[in-house]
């Protein structure tokens, strides 16, 4: 089996780190700046920096660009194979995410405030923005399923959704870094907001499964395949 496109990218940023004689706290170079450098696509520099981030090493800051927040020399090799075994992980995260985040929604078209409306609207022109390059995707993404989650006014569902943070954060990375699935993200995202507006329960559900397939297409190829490049 070989090495993953995008792990040997995460290796080759840390010429570039040396390089530019980055030290922590310091921004990365632009997205497109890096692809140009190391003779890459901009979409396998994207998720070069989802596995630098889940491993702590980079952190991307809304609307500011990316920054080193340790030393790459932190990235040991043992911690860089986990990372990446850890993508084949991608299908059966999908499968409790469906059980998890349908049932959410509904109780969310059933208890939502208007309040949760305005934060959940809120992230989804977060989400708008960042595809048209003025912010960070998957943190809108973020902000927007946990904004459902406490729409549905139940603490103990609120608190498996934080439990799976971490794993949903690279269900959600590694299909936004995918062409064009950005916009049909935030198209699932608005059908999702208008069902929840409109206390449609059942319709909620529905549209929240009919996103999270979308997610699981990219879910499935990951846990079929060598890994998200």
């Amino acid at each position: 089996m070989g090495t993953p496109k995008y792990a040997e990218v995460a290796r080759r940023l840390r010429s570039v780190i040396e390089e530019d004689g980055l030290v922590p706290g310091d921004r990365l170079p632009a997205e497109r700046d890096l692809a140009h450098r190391l003779g890459v696509s901009r979409t396998s520099i994207r998720e070069a920096l989802v596995v630098l981030r889940t491993a702590g090493i980079v952190e991307p800051r809304r609307g500011d660009g990316v920054y080193l927040r340790r030393d790459l020399t932190d990235l040991s090799p043992e911690l860089t194979v986990t990372l990446f075994e850890s993508q084949r992980q991608l299908p059966a995260i999908m499968e409790v995410r469906e059980a998890l985040e349908t049932h959410v929604a509904r109780l969310a078209a059933r208890r939502r405030s208007s309040d949760d409306l305005d934060v959940i609207r809120a992230a989804c022109e977060e989400l708008a923005a960042a595809i048209n390059g003025e912010g960070d995707a998957s943190h809108a993404d973020e902000r927007f399923h946990a904004g459902i989650a406490k729409a549905a006014d139940n603490p103990l569902l609120e608190d498996l959704m934080r439990q799976m943070a971490e794993p949903i954060a690279r269900t959600r990375a590694a299909s936004l870094a995918r062409p064009g699935r950005a916009p049909r993200s935030l198209a699932g995202h608005l059908r999702i907001v208008a069902a929840i507006e409109a206390r449609d329960e059942q319709g909620a559900a529905a549209a929240m499964r009919e996103h999270l397939m979308l997610v699981a297409d990219v879910a499935h190829d990951q846990g079929l395949d060598d890994g998200i490049g």
